[in-house]
């Protein structure tokens, strides 16, 4: 929490997280110095633990907020600040993803990690808002980079405002596809309203979550594969897009955008809460609740939903799905 960062959040502390940069191996190494759990992949640290993050992998500051990803960029004879300024021109444009993908969006602010050469191997680096500063007569042969993707409801919300991607809407939600669809039918049904995700719902939003379901079903019995296909509507249990969404989402699974075991967990799993068991709990409880741990549930072996069958990589699972697929 500070100006470097821009975090005003009292539940981060000034003293969050340590990073330690491997340059050689690329990878960066995270440990959580807060109380509140830092997560790397949304899968929490624990205090005073270490978990190592590959470049690709995204890590939340604190309570899956703030999200970052590192880079490594590979330069010869040029100083820090010249890599950091090629870095900075190859941004991505912003796109709209469901959460467990690899998502490319436009950094709201480039966080650099200040370095101190340890002749090539790793080094200790810090979150600073200045940049690194060149050392008079020496080059760097590889730069780091962490870059702030800024909060994934901004895009969202403006994909439910874009006619192109709306399938339906009425005065209560809009429903859009899914950017990456893990399934041949696979929709997001969202609230007009700004309410940011399961956490925020209580008992005055049961009529909301009844029309959401309602608005879900009528998908299901309009789509063409009705007939053929299963369908589950339901919520991941944290999910990384702060506007509140629910999935529709075909039991076949037959999508490339299908690639790790996370995205297979959240939603074979009971990280993948009913969408009727949701509406229950908060008639019943006035709330979600959420178990202790649910994170864990996306490190589970690879499963297949039908049959239960394990299977060892995303590639055997798939060609396994297929026999379940209908005739």
């Amino acid at each position: 929490r500070g100006p470097e960062t821009g975090i005003t959040d009292k539940k981060c502390s000034r003293q969050q997280v340590q990073l330690k940069a491997d340059c050689n191996k690329g990878y960066v190494t995270v440990k959580q110095i807060g109380v509140n759990p830092t997560s790397v992949d949304l899968v929490n640290i624990g205090k005073d633990e270490e978990v190592k993050m590959k470049p690709g992998q995204v890590l939340h500051i604190v309570n899956k907020l703030y999200p970052y990803t590192v880079q490594f960029a590979e330069e010869s004879g040029k100083t820090v600040t010249e890599a950091e300024k090629k870095i900075q021109t190859n941004k991505m444009p912003r796109e709209v993803s469901s959460e467990n993908d690899d998502v490319e969006l436009m950094p709201r602010k480039t966080m650099k990690m200040e370095m101190v050469d340890t002749q090539g191997s790793s080094a200790n680096s810090k979150l600073s808002n200045t940049g690194v500063s060149p050392h008079e007569g020496t080059s760097s042969k590889k730069a780091s980079v962490l870059e702030h993707l800024g909060h994934w409801s901004q895009g969202l919300k403006s994909s439910m405002q874009d006619p192109k991607m709306q399938v339906y809407k009425d005065e209560k939600t809009v429903v859009i596809k899914d950017k990456y669809p893990k399934a041949r039918y696979h929709w997001l049904i969202l609230p007009w309203d700004p309410i940011s995700s399961l956490k925020s719902v209580t008992r005055d939003n049961l009529e909301l979550l009844e029309h959401m379901h309602a608005v879900g079903q009528k998908m299901i019995d309009q789509c063409p594969a009705r007939e053929s296909l299963e369908f589950r509507l339901g919520y991941h249990a944290i999910p990384s897009m702060s506007q509140l969404h629910l999935h529709v989402i075909s039991q076949d699974f037959d999508s490339p955008a299908l690639k790790t075991k996370k995205h297979w967990n959240s939603f074979t799993t009971d990280y993948f809460l009913n969408s009727q068991d949701v509406i229950e709990m908060v008639r019943s409880k006035g709330k979600v609740m959420v178990k202790d741990h649910v994170s864990e549930l996306l490190k589970l072996p690879l499963r297949c939903h039908h049959c239960k069958q394990q299977l060892s990589t995303i590639p055997q699972l798939k060609e396994h799905l297929r026999k379940h697929w209908p005739k």
